[in-house]
């Protein structure tokens, strides 16, 4: 193998892989740092050894094994500069003992461990969420700052708590029982749901979407499935598979976004569209629906829509109304105040979204959907102030472009006009 064909194959194992491993050492070692180092140090060993040696039929335990070698070699430097002596040498013996040939279900279920550890009730539900994103699914700090709203010096010593805490309280690295686990599932579908998000539609960068990302949230989603036969589990499932089934639709070939009403339905994906019907009645009938259930709902009523004007907007607008009850917030209030436009028009829907203008001031898609209605209803200078005003805040370049050619394109009809 050249060396150019090494790298590219260990980059893409870093980005799909990362995790899995990282995991699996973290409970092996019990330390987050010590395990980003010694996974750290194995990536560099397969750069310098794969190009003469060859790819490892199995390189994820491959990468697990020499990063536990790399572990071992760091806890014996501990030990000789005295380090909590007794503690190491002990751990250097677990190391040394566990085995070498784990199988590919032992490290999915490492990095389910890894969740649930992150996820413990001992720790803050904010920091629980952070950590988890930032170990378990290799989110960057600012991309948690983002989805958050937080400053990422902020979210950086959110995470830093999280691991000192794990640590210093010994919390086990262990799937819980069926008592302990409810206590659990609140924060582990909230990391799946602000993960999908993530991939779903990126915070920032130069891409709309992350399907890397989307796709590692629906992976963990089936394992919760298979851990806990709960109505929100089989609920957010659904609600990912009913989203990510558009996916191909979402983008022009260049990354241009392509809104809802104006994609190829021909392209959506028909088998996850079923998939999520199924895990969309099995939520309804386990019960209490939530509002992930009720999230599902309504997209699997975009789904099963034939066209875009034949979407059933009152059945939209109802289930909104639930959703509003189950879980206030101003986001799902501006949700709503779209579905209320599509229903009553455009009017309606700006009688809703003007007193969200304070509390979502930063939230460039609260000014996109302002833009657009005003567009809607030929209030254009108005319009247009909002577009700019959403363009200011988007971090996001296909958002941005979008809203820049929404901009340009009725400043254009404008100028027609006067003509």
């Amino acid at each position: 193998m050249t060396a150019s064909a090494s790298a590219t194959a260990i980059d893409g194992l870093f980005r799909a892989e990362h995790g899995r491993v990282l995991a699996t050492v973290v409970r092996l070692v019990r330390d987050f740092s010590l395990a980003e180092d010694a996974v750290q140090e194995a990536f560099i060993a397969a750069m310098q050894q794969w190009p003469d040696d060859g790819v490892p039929a199995n390189p994820v335990a491959w990468l697990v094994s020499c990063a536990r070698f790399k572990a071992i070699d760091q806890l014996r430097r501990r030990v000789k500069l005295k380090e909590s002596e007794r503690e190491v040498a002990c751990l250097i013996e677990e190391l040394e003992a566990a085995r070498h040939d784990l199988s590919e279900r032992e490290i999915q279920d490492d990095q389910l461990r890894l969740i649930l550890a992150c996820c413990h009730p001992a720790l803050d539900p904010q920091i629980q969420v952070a950590l988890t994103l930032r170990e378990v699914c290799g989110l960057t700090t600012e991309e948690i700052a983002a989805a958050f709203i937080t400053a990422p010096a902020t979210m950086a010593q959110r995470i830093v708590r999280g691991k000192a805490k794990i640590r210093d309280a010994k919390i086990p690295f262990h799937i819980p029982g069926a008592e302990e686990l409810p206590r659990r599932i609140a924060a582990i579908l909230a990391v799946c749901y602000l993960v999908f998000n993530e991939g779903y539609s990126a915070s920032a960068g130069p891409q709309h979407t992350r399907p890397d990302l989307s796709g590692e949230a629906i992976r963990l989603g089936r394992l919760l499935c298979e851990l806990s036969p709960d109505a929100e589990v089989f609920g957010l499932l659904a609600l990912m598979l009913l989203h990510d089934a558009r996916r191909e639709a979402r983008t022009t070939n260049t990354g241009d976004v392509i809104l809802l009403e104006e994609q190829d339905r021909s392209r959506w994906n028909r088998e996850a569209i079923r998939e999520a019907h199924r895990w969309l009645t099995r939520a309804m009938a386990a019960e209490p629906i939530g509002a992930y259930t009720i999230q599902a709902a309504i997209s699997a009523i975009h789904a099963d829509a034939p066209s875009a004007e034949a979407t059933d907007w009152r059945q939209i607008v109802a289930w909104y109304d639930v959703l509003l009850q189950a879980s206030p917030s101003p986001v799902i209030e501006l949700n709503r105040a779209v579905a209320i436009a599509m229903r009553d028009g455009p009017e309606a829907g700006l009688a809703l979204v003007e007193p969200l203008r304070d509390e979502l001031a930063d939230y460039h898609l609260l000014h996109a959907v302002r833009g657009d209605l005003l567009r809607r209803a030929g209030r254009n200078p108005e319009a247009a102030d909002a577009y700019r005003q959403a363009i200011a805040l988007a971090q996001q370049e296909p958002e941005r472009r979008f809203l820049a050619r929404r901009l340009a394109e009725m400043t254009q009809d404008a100028r027609a006009a006067t003509v």
